[in-house]
C-alpha cells in the first residue's frame, strides 16, 4: 500500500521548488516531462509502493516558481544536485521523463559516481542524426501532448477529451518555460554526447516502439555514449510511456 502523497515547497538556489512526496526506502527522484506532470500519475504511485518517490516541478513549471536568471537545462540540473545534497540523500536513482530525461543525464554528468541508478525514458538532451525532435512550436498544445501517445484514448483517459481550461493554460506556461532554456539549440545540448562518456551509473534507457517526439535513434546514441547502458523498446507506446504503459514502465524500473 503506497503512503499518502504529502506537498511543500522548498527553496534551493533562491528557487522556490514544489515537490511532491511518498512513500519510503531507497530514494527515487522523478524528473516530469516539459508539458508537467497530470494531477493522478499512476506511476508514481507504483513506485512508491517499494521507493521514497520525490517529484519536483521544475522551476517555471507547474506552479514552481520562475526565476528570471535561469537560460539552460544545465541550470535546472544544478538546482535539482542542491536538492539532493539539501535532503542529505544517498544512493539516490534518477528517472527522467523526456525533458526530465535530458536533466537527469546533465546531472550524470556532474557527478559521474554519485548516483545508484539512473533511468532515462525518450530522454531528449541528444541530437538526432537522421529525423528531428518534434517541434513544439509549429503546434498547438494539445495537438502537440497528443502527438505523445500512441494510443489516443490513453489521452483521453488522462486529460479528457475536452482538455480542461486550465490544464491548457498550464501547457502554455510551460512551454514558454522551455523555449527560454531550450530554444537554440531546440531540445538538445551539443556538449552532452561528449561529457556522458565519463558517466559510470548503472543506466536503463527506456523507449516507446511509437516515439514520434524523439527518435529512437537517440536512445540509441545514449546506450552509445554511456559506459553501462542499455535499451528497452516498450511496444504499444508513443513518447509518454509513463502514461500509456505505467505498469510496463513501473516494472522494468523495479527490475533494473
Amino acid at each position: 500500500m503506497t503512503d499518502a502523497w504529502t506537498s511543500e515547497t522548498v527553496s534551493i538556489a533562491d528557487v522556490t521548488l514544489n515537490l511532491t512526496r511518498s512513500g519510503s526506502g531507497t530514494p527515487l527522484l522523478v524528473l516530469h516531462h516539459d508539458v508537467g506532470v497530470p494531477p493522478q500519475l499512476a506511476l508514481h504511485d507504483m513506485l512508491a509502493r517499494d521507493h521514497a518517490v520525490l517529484a519536483p516541478s521544475h522551476p517555471g513549471y507547474d506552479g514552481s516558481q520562475r526565476p528570471g536568471w535561469m537560460r539552460s537545462v544545465r541550470d535546472i540540473a544544478v538546482v535539482y544536485q542542491g536538492l539532493i545534497a539539501e535532503r542529505g540523500l544517498t544512493d539516490v536513482t534518477l528517472v527522467g521523463l523526456g525533458f526530465g530525461g535530458w536533466i537527469a543525464a546533465e546531472m550524470a554528468t556532474m557527478a559521474p559516481r554519485a548516483l545508484e541508478k539512473l533511468v532515462l525514458v525518450g530522454a531528449m538532451g541528444i541530437k538526432p542524426e537522421r529525423g528531428h525532435i518534434a517541434d513544439q512550436a509549429l503546434v498547438s498544445y494539445i495537438d502537440y501532448v497528443r502527438l505523445g501517445f500512441a494510443d489516443q484514448a490513453a489521452y483521453d483517459r488522462i486529460y479528457g477529451r475536452e482538455t480542461p481550461t486550465a490544464t491548457l493554460e498550464q501547457w502554455d506556461l510551460n512551454r514558454e518555460m522551455t523555449f527560454r532554456i531550450a530554444w537554440k539549440p531546440y531540445m538538445y545540448s551539443p556538449t552532452l554526447p561528449h561529457l556522458l562518456g565519463t558517466v559510470t551509473t548503472p543506466t536503463l534507457v527506456v523507449w516507446g516502439r511509437e516515439d514520434e517526439v524523439v527518435p529512437r535513434e537517440c536512445g540509441e546514441r545514449y546506450v552509445k555514449a554511456l559506459r553501462n547502458a542499455r535499451l528497452e523498446i516498450v511496444e504499444g507506446a508513443g513518447h509518454f510511456v509513463d502514461m500509456e504503459k505505467p505498469e510496463q514502465l513501473a516494472r522494468l524500473i523495479g527490475g533494473f
